[in-house]
């Protein structure tokens, strides 16, 4: 059967995942009047039942999804995790020092580092710490310098920010923008509502907290030039998401907006659910659906093949013994893969698109031969040092056992108040690690809890600790593109192998990278020398005895760890890597496209979940206008 547009089939489009790309575009298209089927190997968290490891035998959800402390539990939640394991380094000695590294977990040889991702209806929006901070306009520039498409550009981009976000945290500049006056260039009607949590001065412990504040000022005080940095407070009122302060790359103290609606979680799964509900006959969401193949005739995708049934990845705790029923579900217009940074180029490659010998090594006919699929992997860089009270506990966390009950939990569930409606973290600094770094790469932030990385069980750390400061450090425009996802076996059940070859391993030659998280953690020892001369806190990690450059560099390439995987299936030419064209076409095919974390080139500003919703906005004008001219 040859292409015609507008045929009767399932749909006009097959959109696979529906995280921060897939909901988003496909959303987006039904809304337009477009036929969309969203295929997702998950269910719908809401609806699930699983424990985590703060009750392994409870039915924790749909509070780990709701309530935004419990982030960190959900992407621990059995009913819906999906858990990667990942090398950061080939070697198997350095790997081995990371004391993060298991061999083997539950009875299986995994052999990495843990990588959580979310298998279910909302994709890692379902678990990610909800914060929204708005990426670097030299992020958007690069790629429209690269592909000679102005609408890259971003000033334009901005636009999809605009349409995408409901912001409720900057209530004076919502009345003027109702007249018309928008300086922020904040989104005041879109689908995703942004809040600041409860502020810093209602968290109690008000000496303690004055004193973390005053630390993070003085230490700006070394660092930034002080009349640019009253400038942008006056202007932003600590908000990073102000276009004044983007448009001046600012540094300084911020807050970190959360992408919650009335201080609960909200994401693609609530967008993907309302747009279904308004438009019924546009939009079929498909749970419990693993892609398997994209389904080509005459050199054109048509449509995917899926297993229908529960837990059928590997990634899944307790994976299903079945395979599930096979399906197909066809598209008369394009099939657009949103599986984020692993899934995606895996998906590609079981479907015949990649590097020949990758393909041919598992015995896949070869389609297109595409090099570039599942190479350019790139991440942040993430560090700890995690400082223990000298307290039993801090004062907003007394008697929290971050489950339902507790004083915590009422006070969230009966007003939407106290510190269940954050994430966590206080407050967030923004800077350079050395002057001429052409952008900010730093955001340290402020946990109040004992967070060390990525581990199993590893959120279980947070009720059992309630009595620890985390300044955690992200380094950011990380220079690394020396990672790779590739199949480990043909079968689609099967995690890919993920190495993302860390620091001497990878493409950062100079070592730019690695001094970057270093100046990070000199930076943040500033911010808690006054609390350690007044014996209120022990810094635990990585602790007094690691002072020299030397010493620093050691713990960090033992100890670092990411959470933002991207840039798989890139925007580029072919025969310079690239995977996707800039209106998100893949090389070679026709009908396919990629819209998630894997086609950017090089990794975007802080946290990553942002620019995936913009490139979402924007996916769609791209796809809705290519339609039109059919």
């Amino acid at each position: 059967m040859g292409y015609r547009p507008g045929e009767d089939m399932d749909s006009e489009y097959v959109v696979v995942g529906s995280g921060a790309g897939g909901g988003t575009v496909a959303a987006r298209l039904a809304e337009a009047g477009r036929r969309v089927v969203v295929l997702e190997a998950g269910g719908d968290p809401r609806a699930l039942q699983g424990g985590d490891p703060v009750e392994p035998a409870g039915e924790r959800l749909p509070d780990d999804y709701d309530v935004p402390v419990f982030h960190a539990i959900a992407s621990e939640n059995d009913a819906m995790k999906w858990d990667f394991f990942v090398r950061h380094y080939g070697d198997d000695a350095q790997q081995r020092r990371d004391t993060k590294y298991r061999e083997e977990w539950d009875g299986k040889r995994v052999d990495g580092v843990l990588y959580p991702r979310a298998g279910t209806l909302g994709g890692c929006t379902a678990h990610n710490a909800m914060i929204l901070v708005y990426p670097h306009n030299a992020d958007w520039d690069g790629i429209a310098e690269l592909t000679g498409d102005s609408s890259w550009r971003a000033e334009n981009m901005r636009g999809y920010f605009e349409r995408l976000e409901d912001c409720r945290h900057r209530p004076p500049y919502r009345w003027l923008g109702m007249m018309g006056l928008n300086p922020t260039r904040h989104g005041w009607g879109g689908w995703l509502q942004s809040e600041k949590a409860i502020p810093v001065s209602a968290l109690g412990d008000e000496d303690l907290v004055k004193v973390i504040l005053d630390a993070a000022h003085d230490a700006f005080e070394k660092v930034a030039h002080p009349v640019k940095r009253v400038k942008w407070f006056l202007l932003g009122q600590a908000d990073p998401n102000d276009w004044r302060l983007v448009k001046g790359n600012a540094e300084g103290i911020r807050y970190p907006p959360l992408a919650t609606r009335g201080h609960q979680r909200t994401g693609t799964r609530e967008r993907l659910l309302e747009v279904a509900r308004r438009y019924p006959d546009r939009l079929r969401i498909e749970l419990d659906a693993l892609a398997t193949r994209v389904v080509f005739e005459d050199g054109r995708a048509v449509g995917v093949e899926y297993r229908k049934g529960t837990r059928l990845y590997r990634a899944h705790a307790r994976p299903s013994a079945d395979d599930g029923e096979p399906r197909v579900v066809r598209a008369s217009r394009e099939v657009i893969l949103a599986g984020g940074a692993f899934n995606t180029p895996q998906l590609l490659m079981l479907s015949g698109i990649g590097p020949r010998e990758t393909l041919d090594r598992h015995g896949i006919p070869v389609r297109v031969d595409l090099p570039g699929v599942g190479r350019n992997l790139q991440d942040r860089y993430e560090v700890g040092v995690v400082n223990r009270m000298s307290f039993p506990a801090w004062e907003v966390l007394e008697g929290a056992k971050f489950a339902k009950g507790d004083p915590q939990y009422r006070q969230w569930a009966e007003g939407r108040k106290g510190v269940y409606t954050t994430n966590g973290a206080v407050l967030a600094v923004i800077k350079r690690s050395a002057e001429e770094r052409a952008l900010p790469d730093l955001f340290c932030f402020a946990l109040l809890g004992k967070f060390e990385g990525y581990f199993p069980t590893y959120s279980a750390l947070f009720p059992r600790h309630l009595n620890y400061l985390t300044w955690a450090i992200l380094k950011a425009h990380t220079n690394n593109r020396a990672g790779e996802v590739t199949l480990r076996s043909a079968d689609p059940r099967d995690t890919p192998l993920v190495n993302f070859r860390y620091f001497d391993e990878g493409s950062d030659t100079g070592g730019e990278d690695l001094d970057s998280v270093v100046d990070g953690i000199r930076f943040v020892r500033t911010m808690t020398a006054d609390l350690k001369e007044k014996k209120l806190l022990v810094e635990e990690l990585p602790g007094d005895d690691v002072r020299t450059d030397d010493e620093l560099r050691r713990f960090v390439r033992d100890n670092a760890w990411g959470h933002h995987a991207s840039c798989t299936c890139p925007i580029g030419p072919r025969d310079r890597g690239g995977v996707t064209t800039g209106d998100f076409r893949v090389h070679g095919t026709e009908g396919l496209r990629v819209v998630d974390a894997s086609v950017f080139p090089r990794i975007p500003g802080f946290f990553i979940v942002s620019s995936i919703y913009m490139v979402g906005e924007k996916a769609a004008d791209v796809i809705l206008k290519d339609a039109a001219s059919r």
